[in-house]
């Protein structure tokens, strides 16, 4: 509702751009009540207000699209935009929304970045884009994995589906270190609900008959309590390791 209100003050060339425009592709990475973005190229101008943010930068001709009538950033516009924003944290969020969707490929934002070599926040954006991770499938995904690998953790395995020697099938994982057999899970509220609980104690009882540990996080260990989380999954890596831990057959989702 908001981005069509928007689009109706719109002037010409301008369109719906940043987070707004993701939403409009199906990436939620919108916060609550945030203020329609919009990408007004010079030298036209206009006024932000209090449901409306104008950044006014070039815009050319082919990086804007159609979406339900509305003037849009191209999603690899809108990728790029989302991947200089200031907080690198929530442009790698954007970015492996975006690239889980489909909406973009990583090999066509690399090319579309060096076209704007010009640009202000390109090597920004091309740092945030080897980040990224086009198998993560929520916000809250991305961010556990930065946080592991911030802690300077080996990068996780996204979205592994885990197999016995003899091929059957167990389980997909959140994150994964094969060679360790450590799965990393991310637990949202959905998880609460019984059946899904149940689900998650049949699944994980799967993986530790198999001899796979499963270390299981919340939001609150994101967001509260980081440097306790990487420090769980740091110790669980140094005992897998003393452990002498084989690996089992692990492969990648594609």
């Amino acid at each position: 509702m908001w981005c069509d209100a928007a689009a109706l003050i719109l002037p010409a060339g301008a369109a719906i751009s940043g987070a707004s425009a993701a939403y409009l592709f199906g990436a939620r990475i919108l916060a609550r009540g945030a203020a329609v973005t919009v990408t007004v190229p010079p030298p036209r101008r206009l006024r932000e207000q209090e449901r409306l943010r104008a950044v006014h930068q070039q815009l050319p001709h082919g990086d804007v699209v159609s979406f339900g009538g509305l003037p849009v950033t191209s999603p690899a516009r809108t990728a790029f935009d989302l991947g200089r924003q200031v907080g690198r944290r929530a442009a790698i969020v954007a970015l492996d929304a975006l690239l889980h969707r489909r909406l973009v490929r990583a090999d066509r934002l690399a090319a579309y970045a060096m076209r704007r070599s010009g640009w202000p926040g390109v090597a920004l954006f091309t740092a945030r884009l080897a980040e990224a991770e086009p198998l993560a499938e929520s916000p809250m995904e991305t961010l556990l994995r930065l946080l592991i690998t911030d802690a300077g953790l080996p990068r996780p395995a996204a979205q592994y589906d885990v197999t016995t020697a003899d091929g059957r099938w167990l389980a997909r994982v959140d994150l994964a270190y094969p060679d360790l057999r450590i799965a990393i899970e991310y637990d949202g509220d959905h998880h609460r609900a019984r059946d899904t609980h149940r689900h998650d104690i049949v699944r994980e009882r799967r993986l530790k008959g198999d001899g796979w540990l499963v270390l299981r996080f919340m939001a609150d260990d994101v967001h509260r309590t980081p440097d306790q989380t990487a420090q769980i999954i740091a110790a669980a890596r140094r005992r897998s390791t003393a452990q002498g831990v084989s690996a089992v057959r692990v492969s990648s989702t594609p």
